[in-house]
């Protein structure tokens, strides 16, 4: 078995990708980068189309860096499946979204296995790197892939290794990531750090599939959990009249048994809000309740409401109500500057707002369009960015900051606004004095 693991250490080899998003594109430019061929696969015409034409739909990514790889004959994509059997070593890179009762949906990770199954050939390594509850890897994968009888760790190797991807992060990319690696066996770890060593700077070995999976669910469950806190916090400090944001900022100061989480208006992104429900699913399987996650998750999903009812309260110390009144969220994106909206909480606030009757708009300068959840014969549900100039604030009831994106006035969205409500503190951090009717806990700034 050395051979095989020589061969995915300096040999020529040829790497299939699943899945052509935040994930697998970005993986597939470093190892076309690092002189492996890459056969990138996604069920979108569209994302194969623009991948051959040398074009980015990923904002980490540039279209220079797409083409080159391209047009130097190291990377193309393709939707044709069979061609798997082309690839030495197999990473798939398929999302693992939450069903609408909160159960993992792995249904595309099985889609990705059947094709792999399908086109398997001896020798391959395939890699689950999609984000899931631990134990898939074992469980779904590998049933599949030795149902013709192969063994795993002589005739194939399989592993997972949990993607790392922060979008926007222009320090932390795929290659600087230190990269967690975990086989079925112990050659199937030892053939993937071997590939992987290849791409990423820093590999990192662990015992197995499960504790790699449980490693990356551990990582933003932490988050989770530290954000839940400060939310409750949030919420306490509301309570009790204090400024939520310096009080954080003085518990910071402590140089060591302390570290720095914010309150905002909930969780977004393709990870924290999603991951620790794999988790907590995995557990009640197990008949385990798993107390810390389930309730960090429950208070996590309430400040949509927290922050809908302080744009109610700003707008009653103006004698107004919700209904008929002018809202505009900044922001939509789930964080500064990117343009993903996945989980985002200014989707549900936006909800929110327009059942409560409200005139709702949004600006963010990355996402230009947006559609609401429901009835698709409802155009009031597609909104467009809408663009700061002085009439819209002089016409706006309440401005809601709910993503912080640099390069918005707050300065002058205190001042023409007619309210304002601060979900990240903005407008705090900008150095901009709160306006009468702000509350003490800095959450309205101006009412």
């Amino acid at each position: 078995m050395s051979s095989a693991v020589d061969q995915f250490r300096s040999g020529d080899v040829t790497l299939g990708v699943i899945g052509l998003g935040y994930v697998g594109l970005p993986l597939a430019v470093e190892a076309a980068g690092a002189g492996i061929d890459v056969v990138g696969f996604d069920v979108k015409q569209s994302v194969v189309d623009g991948v051959m034409a040398g074009t980015s739909h990923i904002q980490d990514l540039t279209d220079d860096q797409i083409a080159g790889c391209v047009d130097g004959g190291s990377l193309e994509a393709t939707r044709d499946v069979s061609r798997l059997s082309e690839c030495d070593a197999i990473s798939i890179c398929v999302p693992t979204p939450l069903s609408k009762t909160g159960d993992p949906d792995v249904s595309y990770i099985v889609a990705a296995t059947d094709a792999v199954a399908a086109a398997r050939r001896p020798g391959q390594l395939i890699v689950l790197e999609s984000t899931t509850y631990p134990g898939t890897t074992r469980e779904v994968l590998l049933p599949a892939l030795e149902s013709d009888g192969a063994r795993v760790g002589e005739d194939f190797f399989l592993c997972f290794s949990p993607e790392r991807v922060d979008p926007g992060n222009r320090v932390w990319k795929t290659k600087n990531t230190p990269k967690v690696i975990g086989g079925v066996t112990e050659t199937c770890t030892e053939a993937g750090a071997a590939l992987y060593g290849r791409i990423v700077d820093t590999v990192v070995p662990v015992s197995s599939s499960e504790a790699a999976e449980l490693t990356k669910i551990l990582e933003n469950t932490f988050r989770a959990v530290n954000i839940g806190l400060v939310n409750e916090l949030a919420l306490i400090s509301d309570r009790l009249g204090v400024d939520v944001w310096e009080v954080i900022e003085a518990a910071s100061t402590k140089p060591f048994g302390f570290m720095k989480f914010t309150p905002g208006p909930g969780l977004g992104g393709h990870c924290i809000p999603v991951d620790p429900h794999y988790l907590a699913w995995k557990m009640r399987t197990l008949n385990y309740t798993t107390r810390f996650i389930d309730l960090a998750g429950e208070i996590n999903g309430e400040m949509p409401r927290f922050v809908v009812q302080k744009v109610r309260d700003a707008l009653n110390r103006a004698r107004k109500a919700v209904n008929g009144s002018r809202v505009l969220v900044l922001g939509a994106a789930y964080k500064p500057g990117v343009n993903d909206v996945r989980e985002s909480p200014a989707l549900d606030i936006l909800q929110l707002l327009r059942a409560d009757g409200a005139v709702v708009s949004y600006h963010d300068p990355f996402v230009p369009e947006l559609r609401l959840e429901g009835d698709e014969s409802d155009p009031g549900l597609s909104l467009a960015s809408v663009a700061l100039h002085d009439e819209a604030l002089d016409g706006t009831d309440c401005a809601v900051v709910v993503t912080d994106h640099s390069g918005v006035d707050y300065a002058r969205v205190v001042e023409r606004a007619a309210a304002v409500v601060d979900a990240r503190n903005a407008v705090g951090r900008a150095g901009i004095s709160p306006r009468d009717g702000a509350d003490a806990s800095r959450w309205v700034v101006k009412a």
